[in-house]
């Protein structure tokens, strides 16, 4: 009964507004031919203003689904056939369960659920840009006794919304249907020892409610009662029992067709028994209609509309865009006096009023800006990671790629001919190789240093909270940089000293990054070349971001200088960007290793490689975790004698 309507979508253009891997691989394993378009409806609908928590699941799907329509529409004046849009939320005695920050989080989740009130208006962000809020209610006050999802049954649901769209004379009209499934699972009484080692496998930091029943999770379930896929993140037998309801509904004979041309109805699809296995039951009953077979020819003879393409084609100009706004200061000159009319920009940041105009249009619909009747503002994206001050911003990255990786790539091809960049420079012995390459004198290394402190502020907890590190009493991170890892490391080990130790002109200039504040007693900076000098004595080595610079002869050297100074008991954690077997999964840590191409002579390694390389030094015992971001934590340990 299933399998029939999915193949029979398969000439229409479908998208889900979902980047959830779960959701794609189950859609994918269903035989369904879709793009991928995130949404960007960003989650801030007021829990407490509905009746029921699959209520709040159904209009947040909806609303995801919308999202994407308006902006398809927008950019091509056409909207696709349908438009698949899922909530996923974890309830328990009417609360609403949400993806954990942090490890104590998950903790607090999966076993005792401590209630947070909602708060008015935008909480600032506990890990930058990523989750959302914990523990929502439904109800006005919280129970007398904060809800344990351990040893208790609580409810999955998952909101689904199918949106048929329309485009006539360049409007969209849209239909939609929605649809919920609930499926209750019970947990088993877990001991402390059970909880943690699966909370210190990172499973549960990108999970609504701490969990993923698909895999290590499904450890904590003593049963399931309902649809096991929709606790993975997608109800696939009601979806299909829903299209089936859509397209052959019973009694659906002598149909007309309805003139919409790119939803069509059950009478345009070809007869069922034309292909084998297609009854939709045992005893052969079968939708009939009349069929247009003119218009079924045109369905087969136009491809899918290739918006992804055309994206994909066309991203180098909202990049350039993005880098132009930030190089202008627009963001910043927003965050102080927005509203502004795009004459009144144009005057203070001395450009065209035209010219100025049609940036300002392009940030709005990129997602940067906002425009009311009053002028344009910062959108919370931008005003969150735009700003030249900001505390996550990303300036320096976008600095970095506009003056340096946008210039290497243009010599993309002669790259691939020869194997390496024409114009790179043989990286040397020293341990700043690509520092003083791609960014040599003073303005261009506080460029590259200002990349890699936005970026380290982002994923610098997601690395410290990844695996336990709490047997560890004194740390050295080998080109650290900033400090931003090290001091996220002393904030979350208030016992662990740590050591940062790079090359002299990079401590000179730490300065203009640190804060005051808890914890920097705790870290120390020493100037050093980790490929020629004595490596500062320490429990734990930590290599974040470095080893995809340099080629295995100098991993190989690098490690092995670790190793030697390593005592027995230490260990080495590693975070990098790990290229997943899947090429789809792995396409962050394929762009970066293209661009090592161009200016390093490393590249990115796959997991077992990584793996690999600090057991070949004397690091066994490894354990590895992946953050919500795209790096992986690998920990590694030297055997105690």
């Amino acid at each position: 009964m299933m399998y029939p309507v999915i193949r029979k979508l398969q000439q229409k253009r479908v998208v889900l507004a979902s980047a959830s891997p779960r959701r794609q691989e189950i859609l994918s394993q269903a035989g369904l031919r879709f793009e991928v378009v995130p949404s960007r409806f960003k989650e801030k609908l007021n829990k407490a203003s509905f009746p029921t928590p699959h209520a709040y699941a159904i209009e947040t799907a909806k609303q995801k689904a919308l999202d994407v329509a308006r902006r398809m529409h927008q950019k091509d004046l056409r909207a696709p056939d349908i438009i698949i849009g899922a909530d996923t939320i974890v309830t328990i005695e009417g609360l609403i369960l949400e993806k954990p920050v942090d490890k104590q989080d998950a903790y607090r989740m999966l076993s005792r659920w401590v209630l947070v009130a909602a708060c008015q208006g935008p909480a600032p962000p506990q890990s930058p840009g990523w989750g959302r809020d914990r523990v929502l209610g439904i109800r006005a006050s919280p129970p007398a006794h904060p809800p344990r999802l351990n040893g208790k049954e609580h409810s999955v649901f998952t909101g689904v919304a199918i949106i048929h769209c329309f485009s006539q004379d360049g409007q969209l009209d849209v239909e939609i249907s929605q649809f919920y499934e609930e499926t209750v699972v019970m947990f088993s009484q877990l001991s402390e020892e059970l909880l943690w080692e699966y909370i210190h496998s990172g499973e549960p930091m990108d999970k609504a409610g701490g969990y993923g029943i698909q895999a290590l999770g499904g450890m904590l379930v003593e049963s399931i009662h309902g649809d096991f896929l929709n606790v993975v993140g997608f109800p696939l037998n009601h979806f299909c029992k829903k299209l089936a309801e859509l397209y052959f509904p019973l009694g659906a004979v002598g149909l007309q067709p309805v003139k919409h041309d790119s939803i069509p109805t059950v009478d345009t699809f070809e007869n069922l028994s034309e292909e084998e296995g297609a009854g939709l039951d045992d005893g052969g009953a079968q939708a009939q209609g009349t069929q247009d077979t003119g218009h079924d020819r045109t369905a087969k003879n136009l491809p899918p509309f290739p918006t992804g393409l055309l994206e994909l084609i066309s991203g180098f100009q909202a990049s350039k865009a993005l880098f132009t706004a930030c190089k202008l200061k627009v963001f910043d000159l927003l965050q102080r006096e927005a509203p502004l009319k795009a004459v009144d920009i144009a005057s203070k940041i001395a450009t065209s009023e035209r010219g100025t105009g049609r940036l300002l249009d392009v940030c709005v619909a990129l997602g940067l800006l906002q425009q009311t009747e009053r002028g344009y503002s910062n959108s919370d994206l931008a005003a969150l990671y735009l700003l030249s001050d900001g505390e996550f911003s990303l300036r320096g990255f976008i600095e970095l790629n506009d003056k340096h990786t946008w210039a290497a790539f243009t010599h993309l091809e002669s790259a691939i001919r020869e194997g390496s960049s024409r114009d790179h420079r043989a990286v040397g012995d020293k341990a700043g190789g690509l520092l003083q390459d791609s960014c040599p004198g003073r303005d261009a290394r506080l460029c590259f240093m200002r990349a890699k402190h936005g970026l380290a502020k982002l994923t610098a907890r997601q690395v410290a909270t990844a695996l336990d590190l709490s047997r560890f009493s004194s740390a050295c991170h080998l080109g650290g940089c900033t400090g931003a890892l090290a001091l996220e490391l002393a904030r979350e080990y208030p016992r662990l000293k740590v050591t940062v130790f790079d090359l002299p002109e990079v401590i000179e200039h730490v300065t203009c990054f640190q804060s005051s504040g808890p914890h920097t007693e705790q870290v120390s900076f020493v100037p050093g070349d980790f490929f020629k000098d004595s490596l500062p004595e320490a429990d734990l080595y930590v290599l974040s971001g470095i080893l995809h610079d340099w080629p295995d002869k100098k991993v190989h050297r690098l490690l092995s200088r670790i190793s030697g100074s390593c005592k027995p008991g230490g260990g080495l954690l590693v975070a990098e960007v790990a290229l997943d077997e899947d090429p789809r999964a792995a396409r962050p840590g394929l762009l970066r290793s293209l661009s090592r191409l161009l200016q390093t002579q490393g590249g990115e390694r796959s997991l077992a490689k990584s793996r690999q390389l600090l057991q070949l030094h004397g690091f066994t015992d490894v354990q590895v975790a992946r953050t919500r971001d795209v790096l992986t934590v690998v920990l590694g340990t030297r055997p105690a004698t």
